[in-house]
């Protein structure tokens, strides 16, 4: 009888991926980042344990919207104090544009204890940035490719 691999914490061996965010349809590129982030894309996934590799993403500032997402999506939160605040796609991409790609992977990833663990395997840098992760010999791949 065979019996199903279940992988360990520690026996998973990390690799490390980098992406380019330009002209890259958001929602496409977060979920195949989530994918890479839980380790999905490995024949040994494992649900309880995070087998998951690291992904760079560069020039998060120029990754797009279809449609009329810039005027109309809205990014709401919770301050505390009474009512919610919001700010429009376009709004946040001027402040914080690493934000938008950080929120629509966080959302897909799993609800519990292990997402906090893989959200911080995704190092986000904007155009007028270089990433210092040369050591680690990052491989390119080719994500939010349209099939």
């Amino acid at each position: 009888m065979e019996k199903t691999y279940m992988a360990k914490p520690g026996e998973v061996e990390k690799k490390w991926w980098i992406v380019d965010g330009e002209n890259k349809v958001v929602g496409r590129l977060a979920s195949d980042i989530a994918m890479i982030l839980m380790g999905k894309h490995r024949p040994t996934y494992t649900p309880h344990v995070d087998c998951g590799d690291y992904v760079i993403v560069t020039n998060v500032d120029k990754v797009q919207f279809t449609g009329r997402k810039w005027e109309n999506k809205r990014y709401t939160w919770n301050t505390g104090y009474p009512r919610l605040r919001s700010e429009s796609a376009k709004e946040r991409l001027a402040k914080h544009p690493e934000m938008i790609l950080r929120e629509a992977v966080r959302r897909m990833l799993p609800k519990n204890k292990l997402a906090a663990q893989m959200l911080e395997k995704l190092k986000l840098y904007t155009s007028d940035q270089s990433h210092p992760h040369q050591a680690q010999k990052p491989e390119p791949i080719e994500l939010a490719v349209k099939k």
